[in-house]
């Protein structure tokens, strides 16, 4: 039976751990952060949708559980 392939392994490139938190440090610079308006912005557009999808599924719940109850009250 063939072992794991580890060949990509040892070809990576060693770095120290100081070496890795500096890259670490300077990638994370680079990064875009958003603003405390859009994340607010972003935050409230999802709580409207969340609730507006949860306002479509009662109402759609409600009218299939109406159809069933009258189907089921047609056989009885």
């Amino acid at each position: 039976m063939q072992c794991l392939n580890l060949n990509w392994l040892r070809s990576m490139a060693r770095v120290s751990p100081a070496q890795f938190v500096r890259q670490v440090r300077q990638e994370i610079s680079r990064v875009s952060w958003a603003s405390r308006r859009e994340t607010g912005t972003a935050t409230l557009t999802v709580f409207v949708m969340v609730t507006i999808a949860a306002l479509f599924f009662l109402l759609v719940d409600m009218v299939l559980s109406n159809v069933v109850q009258f189907v089921l009250g047609l056989g009885g």
